[in-house]
Order: C-alpha cells, then structure tokens, then sequence
C-alpha cells in the first residue's frame, strides 16, 4: 500500500465514523507563547481541551505536520542515526472532544489496523499506564478491561508514568495513554523469544505506532494536578512509521516517502545508497539527513519561517545548515544542491498540501541563497581554523565557540577538519562555553507564570472594532507572570476594547479602571484564544465592574500604518509583480515595517512609483469595507488575499479598500476612509534574509515630521555651504576638487614610496644567502606599502622582509617571503607574524609568502620590528 493509499484511508475511516476532518494548522505557530512550532497533533486544539474555546466539531480528524527540533520533544541529533527519527513528521490522527472517551478510542483503533490496514494482531502489543505512586494515580484497569476485548490478556502491558502518562508540556492538558506496539522481526526471531518483553526497552523492530492519550487533566505551575471539566481523546500515529509498517520496510527511510529523495541524492553525487544504519557508512547518514531536513525546511518555509538569526528562523537555519553540512562533508557535494529537491518534494506531497506547490518557487530561492551563504562560511571558517593558534598541536574549546557562535561554523567539522589535520579541539573547554552561553539564554528568556486564578467562567467579548471604552466589564481570570525580576499581572475580562497583539499589530495600550482605582494598561496579548490586559498591579477589589478605556490617540496612529500596510502590499505586487507575497509584519503608532518576497533590491525608481501609488489611493479617501464574519469559500471567491502559514477558521473577516485595489483577510484595526492616513513615505528598503526585502514608511504625522527634518537637514547642509543657487552643481564641483587633490597625494605617496625603496633596498643584510629586511616606515597606506613590499622582494631576492607601519590610527605589520624559498624552505610568513603580532595587541594572517597583521597599540611597533628581525634570524638559522 502506498503512502497516498495509507494517509487517504486512514482520513476515510475516521470521516465514516463520524468525524469531521480538518486541514493541518501551519506548522510554525504564531499564537501560543509556549510553543515555538506544532509538536504534536493536539497543539491546535488544546484551547478545546482547556476550556478556553468550544468545539465547532466534536469528533474531529486530520493529519498534522510537525516538526520537533527544539525543547522538551528535540529529535534534531538523532536522525539519520536510525531509521525512524526525523525532524519533520506527519502526525494521523483522532480527536474526541468532549464526545467519546476510552471504549470507542480503543475500538475505533484497533479495527482500523487490523480490519482496514489488515495488521495481524499476532505481531501488535498494547500499553497502559501502570500508576504512579508520588502522583497519587492508580493503574488504568478501565483501559486493560476494554483491551481484553480485542486482544490477549499476556499482550497487555503495564508501563511507568515515562512511557504511558502524555504530557505536552511543563503545564497544560495530560492524561494516561495507552500505546499499540508493532513487533516487525521474522517469525523465527518471534518463536525465538515474544515481543512483550522487548516494548519499550529501545529494540527497533518492536515499536509504537499509535498513542491513543486519554486527556482528562490539567498540569498546574506547581505541578499538581486537576480534573478538567471534560474529558477529551487525543490520539496519534506517525505517518511515517505505520507506512513502513504497510510496505514491509524496516526503516521509515526505505518508504516511498523518501526513497525518492534519497535516490536523487545518490544519483546526483554517484554514491550508492545502501541503507546501512552501523554507524560506519557516514555517506547513507548523510542522505537520510538530507531527505528529513529538505522536508522540515520546506514546510517551514511555507508557514512562514524564513531562516534567520532568531526564533523559529534560527531553528530552520540551523537544520538547513546541518543538512549542508553533511552534503559537504560526507557527499563530497561543495555548491548549493539541496534546493534541487524541492520540486520532487513538492510533486510527492502538494495534492495534501497545496502550500509547497504555490510557494516551490519562492522556497527554492530561499533555501539556495541559503546554502551558498553557509558554504561561503564554510569556506571562510577552513581559513580561519588554519590560522588560529595550536598549543601542542591542539585548538582551544574558546576558539572552537567563537567559530561556532560568531561565525556560525558547526563543531563536529571543526572536528573533523582537526582529525585530519592531526590536531585536537579541547571539547571540554568548548561544552563548558556552550552550557554558559545557554544558560544565560535561559536566564535571559525565562518566565514563571502562577496558575489562572479563576474568579467567574465565562469567554471574552470583544468589541475592539467598533468602540474605544466601555462599562460593565467583570475580572474573569488572572495570573501572575515574573521575568527576570519584574512582576506583571495578565488580566482575562468579560468585555474588552483592547485589541490584543497579533498578525504584526501591537497590542493597545490604555486604563481599566475598578471602582474608584485605576490600572494602566501597558500591553494586550493573546495566547490561543484568551485576550490577556497586562498591569503592573492587581486592583483590591476583584469583583467590581470595571470601565475600560482603550488611548485612543496611539490606536489611531497604529490603524494608519496597519490601513497603510494593506495599500502598500497592493501596491508592490502593482509595480514589482504578483510574485510578491507578504512574509512578515510590525505595525506600532510610530512606523510600519513590512516584508516581502523579492529577489533584488527595490530601485529608488520603483519605490517612486509605490509611494505614488500609496498616496494616489489615500488622497482618493476610499472608504472601509469590512465583512466581519464571512465564510472563507465566499473570501476566496472574492479574491481575497491569504497569508501562507496562517490557519484560517471556516469563517474569516475581509478587509477591502476599493474591491479592485486591496482585498486581504485581516483581523486588524483599520482607518474607516484611506484619507485618515494623511501622507505615506517611505524611509527604508533593505534585505533581511534570503529573498526577502523590507520597507520601513511613516504615515500621518510620523510622515509629515520626517519630510520637515529632511528639509531642515537640507537647510543646514545649504548654510554650511553659504547658501549657493544651486546646492547639487556647487557639490559636484567640490567632489571633483577633492577628486583631484586625492590624485595629487596618491602621486606624492608614489613619490614617497619609491624614495623609501631605493633607502629600505640599502638597509637590508644577507645571512645565509637571503636579504632580510625589518624596518619601520613613514607612510600610512597599506595598498601602497603591499606594492613596495612586492618590488623589495623582486629586487631582493630570496629575501625575507617585515616592515611596520601606522595606518588609520592602527599599527600594522607586513611580512614578505620570495615564493622559491617558500618552497625550499618551507617558509612561512604567518609563523613570523605569530609570533610578534601580540606586541601590537592584534593579529592576522594571510598566505606563506605574504601575510599581514593590525593591532590597536601603535607603541608596540618598533618592540615588534625588533623582535621580528631576531625571530626571521632564528627562523633561517642564524645564531646570535
């Protein structure tokens, strides 16, 4: 059975009985502050579970992407060491909320593998939670009592709360689960010794395949548990194991999900794949890196997570670049290649996820901009290696982290570089950096967050759109968060005005005031579906109603730049292409910051036309037009633009202004007419990761500020000048004088240069048949002094010259080797400069027969020329 049959009758089965089945939500999550990506098939539903929000559907089905790189659930270091860990992974699976619970979970498993799937319950086991004394938890003999229907007694097995109690999370909903194990050995080896006492104890053959969760609890802060008011099923089954199961292999690997990857690779680098996991064949590792990582980008990519220096584009970088790393290293593959595979990708899964297909293109770019900036560093991190400093053949941990921090350059081929070079790294000194450096991220990010006080149930009603104050509003819930020393206080309300952070809009900002006490309001967020009113201090009296009063003044501003986002989108996709999509977003009451798809710099010509464009359409004074709740069917068919990486729900809000210019689903705040933005300028364009730029713009009175400090800079710029008529031609004449007089002290220098020669040539002195020259020089121009130093090596060859020199208010030092006894002798011109570079508290490096140094003590140089002239003395074997 194929991998399409499998997933098609797996969703099938579950839409026959009853349950609804749902799109994955991206796998880049954007709305819970304690998840970075999906994790697992639940996480977009776990305001159901908590009670935060009501289930449209009850029975629920669908299969998830989810990528576990980082946190609790990281399988980063151990794929392609084994045949079933990967980064990215579709997770199937069966939700009830609220509706069935353990007997109909149980059943409606076990006949879809044995009765769909036609698995012999022969070769399946099943696990249930054995209880837990110090939780104060019992074993779950309900689970057993039901399995008996289906299964032998001696298959059931009882696991410890590490194997059987699920839990997402520090906090959050958990429960007893109970896993089905496969045994996939040969029915000799079954004969040989049954699987029950091989489950669980790490065999590879004998594996879980599905976790049916029982979610009936709530992690608290403290770690306690509580009943939730509900009970919920949450299962999964990994897609990529249960295909292995189905097409008899015995590594998830050798599917039909990867092998064609995995082919290509080996046909693209002439090495065969032969799918050994013995730890020696580093070349099959490499592929089955590759193959997952590919997935795990693209999919990324596609939700919205451009590889960067933070959050989850630091993640994908850092899977990207491992996958590089191996191509490099174990494939012998030095250019960009692995943007080669994102079409095949996008062949074998776009019919189930249609995102990779509408974005091949741009994840294509992306990743191959990617690749050739990680081999540049890969490049500039071998030269580096060779130049730093060896004690007793070994690199310091210290200099091992600075590469790997600063310059981004993976460890373990710093170690491999070392292995064959014959040196060690100091690994001790380096994990000892690494743990530091982690632990004050740690420090840096981490928040406590007390357990929700709950004073009345009820939900959120937001009227933020329509009204900046209101009356009446109950305390619903609060909680206590610290951060490195500070306390604030979140705040859930029955009613609210405050629009909460969200797609790339600030949070408002204003009062709630309880009885006579008033509270400022200093942010608004939102985690999954709870609108949270941060404040610095609780107000004494919990059960007052309460007045809200949202400022208005920087809610205005923020509605021109969000309004002014929407024009400006259209805009770029007017005068750049309709290949621009919209990549990322900040909007605030100063400015606006938007990102986009595009591949080259955006011309001062083309940003002409956009701010045209923008201020044509507000000058227009085109009204709003809002559909607050409109069935996302209706939005496409209108044209709407949507967001790739966003999870859309069956009923959507449209913003449009003028139904042929700007159609976007948003649920942000808006001006009511495009003339409340008053003027739209346009402060900067840059670039921000691989094909992607950003635009900077003011608005209103942000705009109008900008345009009078760049005439006022105009003005002064003028006054410096005397006032001329005209400024620009009077400007070009002084760049042409002072173009000229920059050509005079070039030939002066020249001049110089030549004079100091004909001096420097009379200076040097033969020992052992090579002139060796070691002098300070008056001339401060490095390209200058290069020349002289290859023209003093000409004429005095074999010579060995150091001349030292300040430039640009740093010492400097020049060593020069003629190339024949470079490789006579073995001479090596960084081995010099080593050894004195410390005296001007600087180093560097270079070629053997050419290297240079700087360092910031300009006192140093003439310690430094002595010494040198003693060190090339030993160094060609002159004794004192």
């Amino acid at each position: 059975m194929n991998s399409a049959l499998i997933r098609k009758t797996f969703l099938d089965f579950f839409e026959k009985n009853g349950h609804k089945i749902v799109p994955s939500a991206p796998m880049v999550i954007k709305n819970d502050p304690t998840l970075m990506f999906t994790n697992a098939g639940m996480n977009q539903f776990k305001d159901y579970f908590l009670g935060n929000r009501k289930a449209e559907y009850k029975r629920i089905a669908d299969t998830q992407k989810c990528l576990r790189v980082s946190g609790k659930h990281n399988d980063l270091e151990e794929v392609g060491t084994d045949g079933y860990h990967h980064t990215m992974f579709e997770m199937l699976g069966n939700w009830s909320i609220a509706d069935y619970f353990k007997e109909e979970a149980i059943s409606l498993a076990w006949r879809l593998l044995t009765e769909e799937f036609k698995i012999s319950p022969d070769i399946l086991y099943v696990s249930v939670f054995g209880g837990d004394e110090k939780e104060n938890l019992a074993p779950d003999y309900e689970s057993v009592e039901i399995w008996k229907k289906w299964i032998a007694e001696d298959r059931i097995l009882f696991f410890s709360k590490k194997d059987n109690f699920w839990e997402m999370g520090d906090t959050g909903p958990c429960g007893p689960c109970s896993e089905i194990h496969v045994d996939l050995r040969s029915e000799e080896e079954r004969r040989k010794s049954p699987g029950a006492a091989l489950v669980n104890v790490g065999v590879p053959e004998v594996m879980e395949i599905w976790n049916n969760v029982f979610i009936q609890y709530n992690r608290k802060a403290d770690g306690s548990l509580e009943e939730l008011p509900d009970k919920h099923i949450d299962t999964g089954m990994g897609f990529e194991r249960i295909s292995m199961v189905l097409q008899g292999k015995k590594a998830s690997y050798d599917t039909d999900i990867f092998m064609p990857l995995i082919n290509f690779i080996s046909e693209f680098s002439s090495i065969k794949y032969t799918g050994k996991f013995d730890g020696n064949s580093k070349s099959d590792m490499a592929m089955r890196v590759m193959a997952d990582h590919i997935r795990a980008v693209s999919f990324a990519i596609a939700d919205g997570a451009i590889p960067s220096n933070t959050g989850p584009g630091y993640v994908i970088r850092r899977i990207l670049r491992r996958a590089v790393r191996y191509q490099f290293s174990f494939l012998d593959i030095k250019e960009p290649f692995l943007f080669r595979l994102v079409p095949l990708l996008s062949n074998m899964m776009g019919h189930v996820f249609p995102e990779l297909i509408a974005q091949n293109d741009f994840i294509v770019k992306v990743i191959r901009e990617e690749e050739l900036s990680f081999l540049r560093t890969l490049e500039e991190g071998l030269k580096r290696i060779e130049n730093l400093p060896k004690e007793n053949q070994k690199i310091s941990g210290k200099a091992a982290f600075e590469l790997y921090d600063t310059y981004g350059f993976p460890i373990d081929l710093t170690k491999l570089i070392c292995r064959e070079n014959h040196w060690d790294v100091d690994e001790i000194e380096f994990q000892n950096a690494l743990d530091e450096q982690k632990q004050r991220s740690r420090s840096d990010a981490k928040k406590e967050y007390s357990d929700w006080n709950i004073i009345q149930n009820g939900e959120t009603i937001f009227s933020g759109y329509d009204v900046l104050s209101l009356q009446n509003s109950q305390l619903l819930r609060w909680r206590k968060i610290e951060t490195k020393g500070n306390t604030n206080y979140q705040l859930v309300m029955s009613h609210t005005c405050f629009y909460p952070e969200g797609g790339g809009q600030v949070g408002d900002q204003g009062t709630i005031t309880f009885a006579n006490e008033t509270i400022n309001v200093i942010n608004t967020v939102k985690e999954n579906e709870l609108i949270m009113h941060i404040v610095e201090y609780m107000p004494n009296d919990l059960s007052a109603n309460a007045s809200m009063q949202v400022n208005s003044t920087r809610r205005h501003l923020i509605e021109n730049n969000h309004s002014a986002t929407h024009l400006l989108h259209a805009a770029l996709r007017s005068v750049l292409g309709v290949h621009v999509q919209q990549k990322g977003s900040l909007v605030n009451d100063d400015y606006l910051r938007f990102d986009f798809s595009h591949f080259q710099k955006v011309t001062n010509e083309e940003i002409e036309k956009i701010e045209n464009i923008v201020n044509a359409k507000i000058q227009q004074n085109i009204a709003l037009e809002e559909s607050r709740s409109i069935p996302i069917k209706e939005a496409e068919a209108a044209g709407a633009m949507m967001l790739f990486g966003e999870k859309y729900g069956d009923v959507v809000r449209m913003i449009t202004f003028d139904p042929s210019y700007s159609r976007e689903l948003c649920g942000g705040c808006h001006v009511k007419s495009t003339g409340q933005i008053g003027f739209f300028k346009i402060i900067g364009e840059s670039a921000v990761a691989a094909g992607i730029r950003r635009i900077e713009a003011v608005t209103s009175t942000a705009a109008q500020q900008y345009i009078h400090e760049k005439i006022e800079e105009l003005n002064q710029v003028k006054a410096i000048f005397k006032n001329p008529k005209d400024l620009l031609a009077h400007l070009h004449q002084l760049l042409e004088e002072n173009k000229n007089f920059a050509k005079q002290i070039q030939t002066l220098k020249e001049e110089k240069s030549a004079i100091l020669k004909t001096e420097l040539v009379k200076k040097s002195t033969r020992h052992n048949g090579i002139q060796i020259l070691a002098e300070s020089i008056d001339l401060d121009d490095s390209k200058i002094i290069k020349n002289l130093a290859y023209q003093l090596v000409k004429e005095l060859e074999p010579t060995i010259i150091l001349l030292g020199f300040e430039e640009n208010g740093k010492a400097q030092l020049m060593c020069a080797i003629s190339e024949d006894i470079v490789k006579s002798n073995a001479y090596d011109a960084n081995v010099i400069l080593k050894k004195i570079s410390h005296l001007i508290e600087g180093g560097g490096g270079g070629q053997k027969f050419f290297a240079t140094a700087g360092g910031k003590n300009i006192q140093g140089i003439s310690a430094a020329i002595q010494m040198g002239k003693k060190v090339i003395l030993e160094y060609i074997g002159v004794t004192a």
